[in-house]
């Protein structure tokens, strides 16, 4: 492991918090949470789409929620530009309108990948919202249907997303220096 530090706090927990609420608001407004599938990407998601989750009680609204662990970082801090199912999701997807919700949006690999598998196998619509959209490679064309914040190019953890499988517990969205 390369000697590294996250102390550079890019996002505190109360910015979080408080664009959690307005995502939760947008996603109300545009779709129809009663109906919605909400599909969480593993593990990076876990913190953020708890948040979502709770975030919907406000509106009295009550999506199924579901999960994959789709894989294309391992222990690098590049993708490897493969993407591999490593649990799938169980939730029916016929006719099903799902949110999917990932950390970040880095390489559109991943979430171009679960978007073009779910409508194949039978989903009415696939929106995504990711908490990050970092953009400096994009290696697929991908825009999220809802995002958080827009990030440079720099390798952050916290918030459920990590480095090497650390800093997930975070409250926060830190950069990872490396020395």
């Amino acid at each position: 492991m390369r000697a590294h530090d996250v102390k550079e706090i890019l996002i505190d927990k109360q910015t979080i918090a408080k664009r959690v609420d307005e995502l939760v608001d947008e996603i109300i407004e545009n779709e129809r949470p009663q109906q919605l599938l909400v599909i969480g990407i593993l593990k990076g998601s876990f913190m953020f789409l708890a948040d979502l989750m709770r975030g919907f009680h406000r509106h009295d609204a009550h999506p199924r929620v579901d999960f994959m662990t789709l894989s294309s970082y391992g222990a690098d801090t590049v993708s490897s530009g493969v993407v591999r199912i490593v649990h799938d999701v169980r939730e029916n997807l016929v006719d099903a309108t799902v949110l999917v919700v990932d950390d970040i949006l880095d390489s559109g690999r991943t979430l171009a990948f679960t978007r073009k598998l779910l409508l194949e196998r039978g989903a009415k619509a696939v929106h995504t919202c990711v908490l990050l959209d970092k953009k400096a490679h994009r290696a697929v064309e991908f825009e999220a249907d809802y995002k958080g914040f827009e990030i440079d190019d720099q390798f952050v953890v916290g918030y459920g997303l990590d480095y090497d499988n650390l800093y997930r517990e975070l409250p926060h969205i830190a950069k990872v220096n490396f020395h």
